[in-house]
């Protein structure tokens, strides 16, 4: 399992935006839309992790990332019947709302990066332990469900 919960990767992806955006003015922008954007955005995302959570509560199973084996079942409606990682794409909206936010496009390179490293450090291990838990369950969901959208 990976070595940084998520929540403090997705903080620390936040605080690495905002001091680039402090000292490396290379790719500043600015345009009226900007903060209404950037909230729209903020919003969706942490929307999305208030579905995915009370969906993942309702359901009775854990939410900790870190310890997926616990699941008690495989939640497979609400906003996992789109995605099976509605949180990791609520994480990806609001680091994409501070990127825009803090209107450095220096920023939206970092977006990938962290897609990339949630999906080989976090996702591939959950992925792992959920197929170990719920067999041809869980595969039936993968071929019916996008892992990000």
């Amino acid at each position: 399992m990976p070595l940084i919960p998520p929540p403090l990767l997705v903080a620390l992806f936040g605080v690495t935006m905002w001091q680039l955006a402090e000292h490396l003015p290379l790719g500043g922008f600015a345009f009226a839309a900007q903060r209404p954007l950037a909230g729209l955005l903020l919003l969706a995302g942490l929307a999305l992790l208030a579905a995915a959570a009370w969906t993942m509560f309702r359901a009775r199973t854990t939410i900790n990332p870190l310890t997926p084996e616990r699941a008690s079942h495989l939640v497979t409606s609400g906003v996992f019947a789109v995605s099976r990682n509605p949180i990791y794409l609520g994480d990806a909206l609001i680091l994409a709302a501070l990127a825009l936010g803090f209107g450095n496009a220096v920023n939206f390179l970092l977006l990938p990066l962290f897609v990339w490293l949630i999906g080989r450090v976090q996702i591939a291990p959950e992925e792992r332990a959920l197929e170990r838990l719920f067999g041809e369950e869980y595969r039936a969901y993968c071929a019916r469900v996008r892992r990000w959208l």
